[in-house]
Protein backbone atom coordinates (compact mmCIF):
# COMPACT_ATOMS: atom_id res chain seq x y z
CA UNK A 1 0.00 0.00 0.00
CA UNK A 2 1.35 3.39 -1.01
CA UNK A 3 2.40 5.67 1.72
CA UNK A 4 0.28 8.76 2.11
CA UNK A 5 2.27 11.75 1.05
CA UNK A 6 2.30 14.89 3.09
CA UNK A 7 1.97 18.47 1.70
CA UNK A 8 5.69 19.00 2.10
CA UNK A 9 6.37 16.11 -0.25
CA UNK A 10 4.24 17.56 -3.08
CA UNK A 11 5.71 19.65 -5.82
CA UNK A 12 4.41 23.05 -6.87
CA UNK A 13 2.74 21.64 -10.00
CA UNK A 14 1.06 18.93 -7.98
CA UNK A 15 -0.22 21.44 -5.46
CA UNK A 16 -1.52 23.64 -8.30
CA UNK A 17 -3.29 20.67 -9.85
CA UNK A 18 -4.86 19.69 -6.51
CA UNK A 19 -6.08 23.27 -6.09
CA UNK A 20 -7.60 23.27 -9.58
CA UNK A 21 -9.31 19.92 -9.02
CA UNK A 22 -10.73 21.12 -5.74
CA UNK A 23 -12.12 24.29 -7.30
CA UNK A 24 -13.69 22.26 -10.07
CA UNK A 25 -15.30 19.94 -7.55
CA UNK A 26 -16.68 22.88 -5.61
CA UNK A 27 -18.02 24.49 -8.82
CA UNK A 28 -19.61 21.20 -9.90
CA UNK A 29 -21.24 20.87 -6.50
CA UNK A 30 -22.68 24.39 -6.74
CA UNK A 31 -23.98 23.70 -10.26
CA UNK A 32 -25.60 20.49 -9.07
CA UNK A 33 -27.27 22.41 -6.27
CA UNK A 34 -28.46 25.06 -8.73
CA UNK A 35 -29.90 22.39 -10.99
CA UNK A 36 -31.81 20.84 -8.17
CA UNK A 37 -33.33 24.14 -7.24
CA UNK A 38 -34.07 25.10 -10.87
CA UNK A 39 -31.82 28.11 -11.04
CA UNK A 40 -29.70 26.75 -13.94
CA UNK A 41 -30.88 26.17 -17.54
CA UNK A 42 -29.03 23.45 -19.39
CA UNK A 43 -27.86 24.58 -22.84
CA UNK A 44 -26.06 22.82 -25.63
CA UNK A 45 -22.46 22.81 -24.70
CA UNK A 46 -21.38 22.17 -28.32
CA UNK A 47 -23.11 24.71 -30.56
CA UNK A 48 -22.87 24.21 -34.29
CA UNK A 49 -19.89 26.05 -35.70
CA UNK A 50 -20.77 28.43 -38.49
CA UNK A 51 -19.61 27.52 -41.96
CA UNK A 52 -16.99 29.28 -43.94
CA UNK A 53 -19.60 30.96 -46.12
CA UNK A 54 -21.36 32.48 -43.13
CA UNK A 55 -18.10 33.72 -41.76
CA UNK A 56 -17.45 35.53 -45.02
CA UNK A 57 -20.93 36.98 -45.28
CA UNK A 58 -21.50 38.04 -41.69
CA UNK A 59 -19.78 41.19 -40.57
CA UNK A 60 -17.41 41.20 -37.69
CA UNK A 61 -19.58 42.42 -34.83
CA UNK A 62 -16.81 42.87 -32.32
CA UNK A 63 -14.49 45.64 -33.49
CA UNK A 64 -10.79 45.15 -32.98
CA UNK A 65 -9.15 46.76 -30.01
CA UNK A 66 -9.26 50.59 -30.27
CA UNK A 67 -11.50 50.53 -33.41
CA UNK A 68 -8.52 51.32 -35.61
CA UNK A 69 -9.45 49.08 -38.55
CA UNK A 70 -13.02 50.42 -38.90
CA UNK A 71 -11.94 54.06 -38.39
CA UNK A 72 -8.99 53.95 -40.80
CA UNK A 73 -10.96 54.37 -44.11
CA UNK A 74 -12.84 57.35 -42.70
CA UNK A 75 -9.59 58.84 -41.44
CA UNK A 76 -7.95 58.39 -44.86
CA UNK A 77 -10.85 60.18 -46.51
CA UNK A 78 -10.57 63.04 -44.05
CA UNK A 79 -6.82 63.27 -44.62
CA UNK A 80 -7.30 63.43 -48.37
CA UNK A 81 -9.99 66.06 -47.93
CA UNK A 82 -7.73 68.16 -45.71
CA UNK A 83 -4.91 67.89 -48.24
CA UNK A 84 -7.24 69.09 -50.97
CA UNK A 85 -8.34 71.98 -48.75
CA UNK A 86 -4.71 72.95 -48.12
CA UNK A 87 -3.87 72.77 -51.82
CA UNK A 88 -6.93 74.88 -52.64
CA UNK A 89 -5.92 77.41 -49.96
CA UNK A 90 -2.39 77.68 -51.35
CA UNK A 91 -3.71 78.11 -54.90
CA UNK A 92 -6.17 80.74 -53.69
CA UNK A 93 -3.41 82.60 -51.85
CA UNK A 94 -1.22 82.58 -54.95
CA UNK A 95 -4.11 83.93 -57.03
CA UNK A 96 -4.80 86.63 -54.45
CA UNK A 97 -1.13 87.67 -54.46
CA UNK A 98 -1.05 87.68 -58.26
CA UNK A 99 -4.23 89.76 -58.48
CA UNK A 100 -2.89 92.07 -55.77
CA UNK A 101 0.30 92.63 -57.76
CA UNK A 102 -1.76 93.41 -60.88
CA UNK A 103 -3.95 95.82 -58.94
CA UNK A 104 -0.87 97.48 -57.40
CA UNK A 105 0.72 97.79 -60.83
CA UNK A 106 -2.44 99.35 -62.26
CA UNK A 107 -2.62 101.77 -59.35
CA UNK A 108 1.03 102.74 -59.83
CA UNK A 109 0.40 103.33 -63.51
CA UNK A 110 -2.63 105.47 -62.74
CA UNK A 111 -0.72 107.48 -60.16
CA UNK A 112 2.20 107.87 -62.57
CA UNK A 113 -0.15 109.04 -65.32
CA UNK A 114 -1.70 111.57 -62.94
CA UNK A 115 1.67 112.82 -61.73
CA UNK A 116 3.22 112.85 -65.18
CA UNK A 117 3.49 116.37 -66.41
CA UNK A 118 2.50 116.99 -70.03
CA UNK A 119 5.10 118.21 -72.44
CA UNK A 120 5.17 121.92 -71.90
CA UNK A 121 5.18 124.26 -74.83
CA UNK A 122 6.20 127.87 -74.39
CA UNK A 123 3.29 130.22 -74.11
CA UNK A 124 3.38 133.94 -74.37
CA UNK A 125 3.76 135.43 -70.89
CA UNK A 126 3.50 138.97 -72.21
CA UNK A 127 3.28 141.66 -69.56
CA UNK A 128 3.53 144.53 -72.03
CA UNK A 129 0.45 146.09 -73.63
CA UNK A 130 2.42 148.11 -76.15
CA UNK A 131 5.92 147.65 -77.51
CA UNK A 132 8.58 149.71 -75.72
CA UNK A 133 10.41 152.82 -77.00
CA UNK A 134 7.25 154.47 -78.37
CA UNK A 135 7.24 158.26 -78.48
CA UNK A 136 6.02 161.17 -80.54
CA UNK A 137 8.35 162.50 -83.27
CA UNK A 138 10.91 165.02 -81.92
CA UNK A 139 9.88 167.39 -84.67
CA UNK A 140 6.51 167.96 -83.02
CA UNK A 141 5.54 170.62 -80.56
CA UNK A 142 5.96 168.28 -77.58
CA UNK A 143 9.51 167.33 -78.60
CA UNK A 144 9.42 163.53 -78.46
CA UNK A 145 7.30 162.58 -75.44
CA UNK A 146 5.92 159.09 -74.64
CA UNK A 147 3.10 158.42 -77.07
CA UNK A 148 0.11 157.56 -74.89
CA UNK A 149 -2.13 157.66 -77.97
CA UNK A 150 -0.73 154.25 -78.97
CA UNK A 151 -2.22 152.66 -75.87
CA UNK A 152 -5.91 151.63 -75.96
CA UNK A 153 -7.80 153.82 -73.51
CA UNK A 154 -9.11 150.91 -71.41
CA UNK A 155 -5.55 149.58 -70.97
CA UNK A 156 -3.88 152.82 -69.92
CA UNK A 157 -4.35 152.19 -66.16
CA UNK A 158 -2.58 148.85 -66.57
CA UNK A 159 0.32 150.48 -68.40
CA UNK A 160 0.62 153.13 -65.71
CA UNK A 161 0.70 150.49 -62.96
CA UNK A 162 3.42 148.56 -64.79
CA UNK A 163 5.48 151.73 -65.16
CA UNK A 164 5.82 151.83 -61.39
CA UNK A 165 7.36 148.36 -61.06
CA UNK A 166 10.64 148.45 -59.09
CA UNK A 167 13.87 147.93 -60.99
CA UNK A 168 15.45 144.60 -59.99
CA UNK A 169 18.86 144.54 -58.37
CA UNK A 170 21.59 144.13 -60.93
CA UNK A 171 23.23 140.69 -61.11
CA UNK A 172 26.30 139.37 -62.96
CA UNK A 173 24.08 137.45 -65.37
CA UNK A 174 22.22 140.52 -66.64
CA UNK A 175 23.17 142.39 -69.78
CA UNK A 176 25.58 145.29 -69.26
CA UNK A 177 26.60 146.45 -72.72
CA UNK A 178 25.76 145.91 -76.39
CA UNK A 179 27.87 146.21 -79.51
CA UNK A 180 26.64 145.96 -83.11
CA UNK A 181 29.73 146.39 -85.30
CA UNK A 182 27.80 146.64 -88.60
CA UNK A 183 26.07 149.87 -87.53
CA UNK A 184 28.68 151.18 -85.03
CA UNK A 185 26.57 150.63 -81.91
CA UNK A 186 28.36 150.52 -78.54
CA UNK A 187 26.06 151.42 -75.67
CA UNK A 188 25.31 150.56 -72.04
CA UNK A 189 22.33 148.37 -71.09
CA UNK A 190 20.12 149.24 -68.13
CA UNK A 191 17.37 147.24 -66.46
CA UNK A 192 13.86 148.19 -67.52
CA UNK A 193 12.47 149.71 -70.71
CA UNK A 194 10.30 152.49 -69.36
CA UNK A 195 10.69 155.97 -70.91
CA UNK A 196 12.87 157.04 -67.98
CA UNK A 197 15.19 154.02 -68.33
CA UNK A 198 15.51 154.42 -72.10
CA UNK A 199 16.92 157.92 -71.53
CA UNK A 200 19.99 156.18 -70.04
CA UNK A 201 20.73 153.74 -72.85
CA UNK A 202 19.44 150.39 -74.11
CA UNK A 203 16.81 148.85 -71.82
CA UNK A 204 16.54 145.15 -70.96
CA UNK A 205 12.90 144.18 -70.51
CA UNK A 206 12.20 143.06 -66.93
CA UNK A 207 11.44 139.34 -66.81
CA UNK A 208 13.12 138.57 -70.13
CA UNK A 209 15.90 136.02 -70.49
CA UNK A 210 19.45 136.96 -69.62
CA UNK A 211 22.28 136.78 -72.18
CA UNK A 212 23.21 133.22 -73.15
CA UNK A 213 20.06 131.73 -71.61
CA UNK A 214 17.35 129.88 -73.49
CA UNK A 215 14.60 132.38 -74.08
CA UNK A 216 14.00 135.82 -75.49
CA UNK A 217 16.40 138.60 -74.44
CA UNK A 218 14.47 141.81 -75.24
CA UNK A 219 16.47 145.01 -75.73
CA UNK A 220 14.95 148.37 -76.69
CA UNK A 221 16.31 151.81 -77.52
CA UNK A 222 15.30 154.99 -79.32
CA UNK A 223 16.13 155.75 -82.95
CA UNK A 224 15.79 159.55 -83.09
CA UNK A 225 16.08 160.82 -79.51
CA UNK A 226 18.40 160.26 -76.51
CA UNK A 227 21.43 159.34 -78.54
CA UNK A 228 19.64 157.62 -81.45
CA UNK A 229 21.25 154.34 -80.37
CA UNK A 230 19.13 152.13 -82.68
CA UNK A 231 19.05 154.69 -85.53
CA UNK A 232 20.23 152.22 -88.16
CA UNK A 233 18.62 148.93 -87.15
CA UNK A 234 17.03 148.81 -90.60
CA UNK A 235 20.54 148.54 -92.08
CA UNK A 236 21.24 145.17 -90.45
CA UNK A 237 21.20 142.14 -92.71
CA UNK A 238 21.17 138.42 -92.07
CA UNK A 239 24.49 137.25 -90.62
CA UNK A 240 25.42 140.51 -88.86
CA UNK A 241 26.60 140.11 -85.29
CA UNK A 242 25.07 141.46 -82.09
CA UNK A 243 27.44 141.16 -79.10
CA UNK A 244 25.94 141.35 -75.62
CA UNK A 245 28.20 141.62 -72.57
CA UNK A 246 27.64 140.72 -68.92
CA UNK A 247 30.01 141.24 -66.00
CA UNK A 248 31.38 137.75 -66.64
CA UNK A 249 31.47 137.11 -70.38
CA UNK A 250 30.15 138.08 -73.80
CA UNK A 251 27.66 136.40 -76.13
CA UNK A 252 27.48 136.69 -79.89
CA UNK A 253 24.10 136.63 -81.61
CA UNK A 254 23.66 136.40 -85.39
CA UNK A 255 20.90 138.38 -87.12
CA UNK A 256 18.24 136.20 -88.74
CA UNK A 257 15.22 138.43 -89.39
CA UNK A 258 13.98 142.04 -89.53
CA UNK A 259 10.29 142.97 -89.32
CA UNK A 260 8.14 146.11 -89.24
CA UNK A 261 5.18 145.73 -86.89
CA UNK A 262 2.55 147.83 -85.18
CA UNK A 263 3.02 149.17 -81.65
CA UNK A 264 0.51 146.64 -80.27
CA UNK A 265 2.13 143.55 -81.84
CA UNK A 266 3.57 142.48 -78.50
CA UNK A 267 3.81 138.82 -79.56
CA UNK A 268 7.38 139.57 -80.67
CA UNK A 269 8.20 139.69 -76.94
CA UNK A 270 6.91 136.18 -76.30
CA UNK A 271 9.29 133.66 -74.67
CA UNK A 272 11.21 131.34 -76.99
CA UNK A 273 12.77 127.91 -76.64
CA UNK A 274 15.99 128.99 -78.34
CA UNK A 275 18.37 131.65 -76.97
CA UNK A 276 17.63 134.75 -79.04
CA UNK A 277 17.86 138.51 -78.69
CA UNK A 278 15.10 140.82 -79.94
CA UNK A 279 16.03 144.44 -80.72
CA UNK A 280 13.12 146.92 -80.78
CA UNK A 281 12.97 150.59 -81.80
CA UNK A 282 10.49 153.06 -83.28
CA UNK A 283 10.14 153.27 -87.06
CA UNK A 284 10.37 155.02 -89.44
CA UNK A 285 12.86 157.68 -88.54
CA UNK A 286 11.27 160.90 -87.30
CA UNK A 287 7.75 159.49 -87.77
CA UNK A 288 7.65 156.69 -85.17
CA UNK A 289 4.30 155.21 -86.11
CA UNK A 290 5.53 151.59 -86.10
CA UNK A 291 8.28 149.45 -84.62
CA UNK A 292 11.27 147.80 -86.23
CA UNK A 293 12.08 144.39 -84.71
CA UNK A 294 15.37 142.59 -85.35
CA UNK A 295 15.77 138.98 -84.21
CA UNK A 296 19.21 137.40 -83.73
CA UNK A 297 20.04 133.87 -82.55
CA UNK A 298 22.85 132.92 -80.20
CA UNK A 299 25.91 131.67 -82.09
CA UNK A 300 27.06 128.16 -81.19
Amino acid sequence: MARKRSVEDLSVDELRQILIDRRRAERSARLAAYRRTGRVIVVDSHPQSPGLGSLRSEPDIDPPEGGETSARPHQNIMNKFLVLVEVAAVVGLVMILFNGMNILRDLNQQVASVLEQPTLTPTAQIMAVVLPSGHTPPTGSDGGQPNDAEIPEHLRPLVESMANLPIPTSSPEQAQRIQIPAINVDAPIVQGDTPEQLKKGVGQHIGAANPGEKGNLILSAHNDIFGEIFRYLDKLVEGDQVIVYTNQTSYIYVVEQTRIVGPLDVEVMAPTTDPVVTLISCYPYMKDTHRIVVTAKLQD
